[in-house]
């Protein structure tokens, strides 16, 4: 038999250039068809898109609505608090866009006909806001008439996780709209309704009806009314294993503490309580600022700022989410960095969302850098009533010292020798015995190295040593280490995995980042809504 050749049709049915030098013109023919069918097939998808009509703002809500009855009603079939979860951090979303008549139609359907008070909920749901806009077409009046307001067919009798979210989308609502009595009638008889039920996928709505119970009171000025319902509620979510309950009435208890001064309880619970290890972002961030603040009045005020300084970067970090709770963060933060001696960035005080708020402390802060007495005492009393509505009068008053200290440094830097008639009058003391007792006390903390001649009245600066020949580089070293280390550990714990059982392979690209996208504006959001 004779060997086939190398280049036979049979083993080349494509055309390839190894078997001719020219492309067939054939071949190019349907290329170029191709090409064009591509191109024509992706301007009729354009133009598919165009035509679609934007989709009625009830229409959203009813499938917003219905996504999430569907996926409680999953979640307790499954057993999986995990989908609670999610469907909490729509809540703020849905205060915005949900419609009374919605609202009325959710609590009718899902909320028990045997509670007493299921007449007098449907009665609290707020009005709809007046909102001025041109007046509506024909057609739109018709199209918005037709739309009905269904849920989902789910199995009744219904669960009590879809009563409590029902009710809790009504206390959102009352709570967003500051309706105080309202809103704490209503979680009044909400928490006293989910007391008895011991089950974990209601732990997430439990915890959430305790939030807003106590967010009234405050508002109602009564918050040191609900410190025993909190710590029985705290008692109860320890024995549970409840960690969502532990961690969001742990911050509320601490909240209550320090509302009133009372930071020796603070401290106290802190040290015989510890925070749930799988805790949600947002109440640990509350957590750390919270130990921040009875650090920074204990005079820890290295722990304090580096509590101060995670919390401000577990914050949402979305510029206009949580502004309250980072400006209040941060105010406390500059505070404790000029206790500690150091200055902070210029950054900090000229960021556009905080410029104005944080300029009476840029004046602080500036007073202290010069060492300029006369101007700190005249700037702490012109904002002494700012000062103490943020609770950092009596910090800030501790801060004369490292004003005199800063300025004794610069005398030291600048003079070999000096009176001390003339540091008195530079540091604008009132005689040179106090004077005198300020510098030693500077020796003595090793913030200036000179020698007090009492007989002749001056001061001696001494020889500087070369910094690097200490031990203070190996210090700074350490501390850098060991915060990137912690941080490391931080991020490892957050780590959170996909859901073995949700199968979205199916999705389109396009659609799951778009549902990312607003999965993770949902999450901000709801941060915002919790640091009240």
């Amino acid at each position: 038999e004779r060997p086939k050749p190398l280049h036979s049709t049979d083993a080349c049915s494509c055309v390839c250039y190894e078997c001719s030098d020219v492309m067939p013109e054939e071949a190019k023919k349907e290329g170029e068809a191709k090409d064009v069918e591509m191109k024509d097939a992706s301007k009729e998808e354009k133009k598919d898109k165009k035509e679609e009509k934007p989709k009625d703002p009830r229409t959203i809500l009813l499938e917003s609505l219905s996504a999430n009855l569907k996926s409680i009603a999953t979640g307790v079939q499954q057993g999986d608090s995990r989908m609670m979860g999610r469907v909490i951090r729509t809540f703020a979303n849905l205060r915005r866009t949900i419609e009374p008549e919605v609202l009325k139609a959710l609590l009718e359907e899902f909320v028990d006909a045997s509670r007493t008070n299921k007449a007098q909920l449907i009665s609290y749901v707020p009005p709809e806001d007046v909102v001025m806009a041109d007046p509506p077409k024909e057609g739109d009046d018709k199209e918005k008439k037709e739309v009905e307001i269904k849920f989902p067919q789910l199995a009744k009798p219904y669960a009590p996780e879809l009563e409590a979210y029902a009710v809790l989308m009504l206390l959102v609502k009352l709570s967003g709209r500051n309706e105080k009595e309202k809103a704490l009638e209503v979680a009044s008889s909400l928490v006293l309704w989910l007391k008895p039920l011991n089950r974990r996928t209601l732990d997430v709505f439990a915890s959430r009806a305790y939030f807003y119970l106590s967010l009234a009171y405050e508002r109602c000025g009564r918050l040191s009314e609900i410190r025993p319902e909190l710590l029985a509620a705290y008692r109860t979510a320890c024995l549970r294993h409840d960690q969502m309950g532990q961690a969001t009435l742990l911050n509320l208890l601490l909240r209550n503490y320090l509302a009133y001064n009372l930071y020796d309880q603070a401290l106290k619970m802190v040290s015989k309580t510890s925070f749930p290890e799988s805790r949600p972002n947002m109440q640990y961030a509350r957590y750390l600022f919270y130990i921040g603040q009875i650090k920074a009045v204990q005079l820890e005020y290295s722990d304090s700022h580096s509590k101060l300084m995670q919390a401000i970067r577990k914050a949402p970090q979305t510029s206009t989410v949580a502004l309250g709770f980072k400006l209040a963060a941060g105010k406390l933060a500059i505070v404790v960095e000029l206790l500690m001696g150091g200055i902070p960035e210029r950054t900090t005080f000229f960021q556009k969302e905080t410029r104005e708020q944080l300029r009476p402390y840029y004046a602080i802060t500036m007073a202290v850098r010069s060492g300029d007495l006369h101007a700190f005492k005249e700037c702490t009393q012109t904002y002494e009533a700012l000062f103490k509505k943020d609770k950092t009068l009596t910090l800030i008053n501790r801060l004369r010292y490292n004003v005199i200290k800063t300025g004794l440094r610069s005398i030291s830097l600048a003079y070999s020798r000096i009176s001390l008639q003339d540091i008195c009058t530079k540091l604008g003391l009132e005689s040179p015995q106090d004077a005198a007792g300020v510098v030693a006390k500077a020796v003595v903390d090793g913030v200036i190295d000179a020698t007090i001649d009492y007989d002749q009245q001056f001061v001696k600066s001494n020889q500087k040593i070369d910094l690097y020949s200490s031990c203070e580089p190996q210090k700074a070293l350490h501390k850098r280490i060991a915060f990137c280390l912690q941080m490391h550990n931080d991020t490892v714990k957050a780590m959170a995995y996909p859901d073995e059982n949700e199968n979205k392979e199916t999705e389109d690209p396009e659609e799951k980042r778009e549902r990312e996208k607003r999965e993770l504006a949902d999450i901000d959001d709801d941060d915002d809504d919790m640091m009240i």
